[in-house]
């Protein structure tokens, strides 16, 4: 079959278009049964029921691929020495650019100032805001309330964030899907690794690594039904979205968020790749566009990890032991595009309430979006607790922060994709800077190594 013969990313590439094309054909909102023919109803369930098979499969090997990764990867290390320098880099790395993605967003909201309509607060969208009010006063929001107890599960504030990476019980931690818990005794078993000597040691080493190399298979197993995968994801969203949704009341919002999101993937984390890597961008976008279209349909940071991993090893050619500490860690607390957008989200709601922010009150909202979005969850949705917790601490005058959560739910789906994408392209640029300043060679060039082969 032509299809199949294929390259992966445009296997994807074929199913989101024509995802999209049967979701805006269905037309109607998929949670209202009584806008949908029968056959559209089958269709919507259909697609819901193996997008989460898919999901959960992309889901299923994030935990022993976390562990073996991160484990191989810091004893082949060698020494304390060693880890502690490229965890140095890393968080560095990750800081600059989450801070760098909400300054792009901060000037461009402002520059274009989405909850303007010819100079003065949007009453269109002020009045949307208003009777959601009213509404969330009368009767809970069931999208918001969905949205919210999602997300939550997820969110943390900092200090929770320093406590969740000390798991009490490692299977609990793994079972419930705490990552960074996960990540800091992956951490810990590898460094005491470094210090075992003898057949012991040499035992653990191969069995780490094996697992590893079995993880990387099933992933590759997993992602031949990407298509299929992909096509279920994107019909439901398209569905539910509508086109009207877009190009309407919060199209130049969309639109923002969109072009600042572009700004950051487009221009500063290529120039990145220029000047403190010294390769050619273009062959990175390459090497990721699997991950990246993954990324997309999944809205997750987490389910792609697995698809993330494998790109930049086997296309990138960066080490496994990069890899390995760098991308489950970004996954984790490196989110730019989230970051982005929870700046703009919130500036955006000021402008339509006509609530002026000087440059102290935006700063301090660059520094909450910094923050919370470290302890944002890799799952579709979960910025919008941490939108709601700067609305909270932003104290502005006339806001219902579940009412504002509702409007921007609107169009919430496709940014969340979209965001998704700029987080996992992200930390593959890092992978890829932090492998060249430790040494490597053959990143991001023609020739490619066998990464199985490749020695600790």
């Amino acid at each position: 079959m032509f299809f199949l013969k294929l390259k992966p990313h445009w296997q994807i590439l074929i199913a989101l278009a024509l995802a999209a094309f049967a979701g805006a054909a269905l037309g109607h909102d998929s949670h209202d049964s009584n806008g949908l023919s029968g056959f559209g109803i089958f269709v919507i369930a259909t697609c819901r029921f193996l997008g989460t098979i898919f999901m959960s499969a992309l889901k299923m090997v994030i935990v022993p691929l976390i562990v073996s990764s991160i484990v191989t990867g810091i004893a082949g290390l060698g020494k304390m020495d060693g880890f502690g320098r490229m965890g140095m880099k890393t968080l560095m790395y990750y800081a600059l650019t989450s801070l760098m993605a909400i300054l792009i967003g901060l000037a461009v909201v402002n520059v274009m100032k989405p909850g303007f309509k010819d100079g003065v607060p949007n009453p269109v969208i002020k009045k949307m805001l208003d009777d959601e009010a009213i509404k969330l006063g009368k009767t809970p929001n069931e999208k918001v309330d969905a949205a919210s107890k999602r997300a939550s599960n997820g969110t943390k504030t900092v200090l929770d964030v320093f406590k969740s990476m000390v798991p009490t019980n490692i299977v609990k931690a793994a079972a419930e899907g705490q990552m960074l818990g996960l990540i800091f005794f992956s951490i810990v078993f590898g460094a005491a690794m470094t210090r075992m000597t003898g057949e012991s040691a040499e035992v653990m080493r191969h069995f780490f690594l094996a697992l590893n190399d079995l993880m990387i298979a099933i992933t590759k197993g997993v992602m031949l039904f990407a298509p299929l995968g992909v096509f279920a994801l994107i019909v439901p969203v398209m569905a539910e979205t509508g086109l009207s949704t877009l190009f309407g009341t919060l199209f130049k919002y969309f639109v923002v968020v969109l072009l600042a999101l572009g700004i950051h993937m487009f221009v500063v984390l290529p120039i990145m790749l220029k000047t403190l890597g010294g390769v050619n961008p273009w062959r990175h976008f390459k090497a990721m566009k699997e991950a990246m279209l993954t990324a997309f349909s999944t809205s997750s940071s987490s389910a792609t990890l697995p698809v993330t991993m494998r790109c930049v090893i086997d296309n990138a050619g960066v080490s496994r032991r990069t890899t390995s500490f760098v991308l489950p860690l970004g996954a984790t607390v490196n989110m730019d595009g989230t970051a982005l957008y929870e700046c703009v989200a919130v500036i955006f709601t000021t402008q339509v309430l006509g609530y002026p922010l000087t440059m102290p009150e935006q700063f301090a909202i660059v520094f909450m979006a910094l923050i919370t979005s470290i302890g944002v969850a890799g799952v579709p949705s979960a910025s919008l607790v941490a939108i709601l917790i700067i609305f909270k601490s932003a104290n502005i005058p006339g806001l219902h922060p579940a009412a504002a959560m509702a409007v921007l739910l609107a169009v919430d789906r496709l940014l969340d994709m979209s965001r998704t994408v700029v987080n996992i392209f992200s930390d593959s640029c890092g992978a890829v800077i932090i492998g060249l300043s430790e040494g490597e060679k053959n990143i991001l060039q023609d020739e490619k190594k066998d990464v199985f082969e490749e020695s600790f």
